[in-house]
């Protein structure tokens, strides 16, 4: 049985970046600081897993090895997964806890299972009957973590209370050699079949010349998947094109002017299902022109998984009350107003600039990430039962 959780919050240095090969390996230690007569415990067993359909349950036919010169006395194995699955079950010797997103780590749940056996060196072994993973309705483009410690690594503090499994407890048996991993933490894609409705919502502006007007746009993901990108990629773009006729004087985070436009990233990489983002612009009507109108859009990339392209541009319309001049139709004036919004962290109502209520918290990547190369992105391993971080971010509240 697991010892009593510790109140100890995971380490925030880390969540993975999947590389090509959409796997990531730690080892438990640099050579050269490796006690020789320690045990050496590494998990494996697993490959990425793609094409899972949502409602369906598939097995993590996990392996656990000691590749040093002792035996390991006990031995606890960490799974966690990204909230577009759950476990189907949890044995007695294990407890499940659910962990909100913080800092840079997305929304999970993770289940610590306690051997009271021995792992000893050049044997593998594996659990009587592997955890069992669900997909929910939500399932896309989920990640696994799974972990082996010799000490119990402890609780969350950022989740809730722990829950003891309720299923019969498992135990470690034997599996046949050349199963075993190489690292003591892996991190690895969980890939469903499922799609999701990108749309945005225009705004029908109104006002006198030389008054200044708000305007608020929204971006919306309307699922049923959730999407995370990953670490360094950009999420969505929404392109957003005021009104002729009108000057811009206020703008949101995470826009930027192109031109005429403005170009809107996400406060998030992580785009929950029924999640939006709030662009809340402040216009300038200068004067008055004929069938004005401008438009909020998706920027052009390919989403294979949003097949409804009918929502994917509004218009934004302007009707100028009382006298004014009237010009030509055109394109707006962007004006020298300061950024309104930054960085937003936590979930919260719609409302303020940039605002999401996608729940995670980890600002727009893209070129404000740090660009991320080979073996320098494994560098640090978890304590507890959180992910893995391998990319620094910086605040930056411009898109490329």
């Amino acid at each position: 049985m697991p010892m009593p959780p510790h109140n100890r919050r995971a380490s925030r240095a880390a969540v993975a970046a999947l590389g090509a090969a959409g796997l990531i390996t730690l080892a438990a230690a640099p050579a050269a600081f490796a006690d020789e007569t320690a045990p050496e415990l590494v998990v494996g067993g697993i490959e990425p897993i793609d094409g899972v359909q949502p409602g369906s349950a598939f097995d993590l036919p996990v392996t656990v090895a000691n590749k040093g010169t002792r035996a390991s006395e006990k031995v606890w194995v960490t799974y966690a997964v990204t909230r577009g699955l759950d476990f189907a079950e949890v044995p007695s010797n294990c407890r499940a806890q659910q962990v909100r997103s913080y800092d840079e780590m997305p929304e999970r749940w993770t289940t610590v299972c306690g051997f009271d056996q021995a792992v000893e060196p050049g044997v593998v072994y594996t659990p009587e009957r592997p955890l069992r993973v669900k997909a929910l309705d939500r399932a896309f483009n989920d990640e696994l973590l799974l972990r082996v410690d010799e000490n119990d690594p402890g609780a969350d503090e950022n989740g809730f209370p722990p829950v003891a499994g309720t299923a019969p407890a498992v135990k470690l048996v034997e599996a046949p050699a050349g199963g075993e991993g190489s690292a003591r933490v892996v991190i690895l894609p969980v890939t469903s079949v499922n799609t999701a409705d990108y749309q945005v919502t225009g705004a029908a502006l109104r006002g006198r010349v030389g008054e200044t007007v708000p305007m608020k746009v929204e971006f919306t993901n309307a699922g049923p998947a959730w999407f995370m990108a990953k670490v360094g990629e950009p999420t969505a773009r929404v392109v957003i094109t005021p009104p002729a006729g009108t000057s811009v004087v206020k703008t949101p985070g995470f826009c930027k002017a192109k031109g005429d436009a403005y170009e809107c990233g996400m406060s998030q990489r992580a785009l929950n299902e029924g999640g939006r983002e709030t662009y809340n612009f402040e216009l300038k009507i200068d004067k008055r022109v004929a069938h004005a109108k401008g438009s909020v859009a998706l920027s052009t990339e390919a989403r294979p998984f949003d097949p409804d392209k009918s929502n994917d541009k509004a218009d934004i319309t302007l009707d100028v009350t009382g006298g004014g001049s009237t010009g030509s139709p055109g394109g707006s004036t962007s004006g020298s107003g300061g950024s309104s919004g930054g960085a937003v962290g936590g979930a919260s109502s719609t409302g303020g600039d940039g605002t999401t209520v996608n729940g995670g918290h980890l600002a727009e990547t893209g070129a404000s990430a740090l660009p991320i190369t080979g073996a320098a992105a494994a560098a640090a391993v978890v304590t507890g039962a959180g992910m893995l971080v391998i990319v620094r971010r910086r605040r930056a509240q411009s898109l490329n």
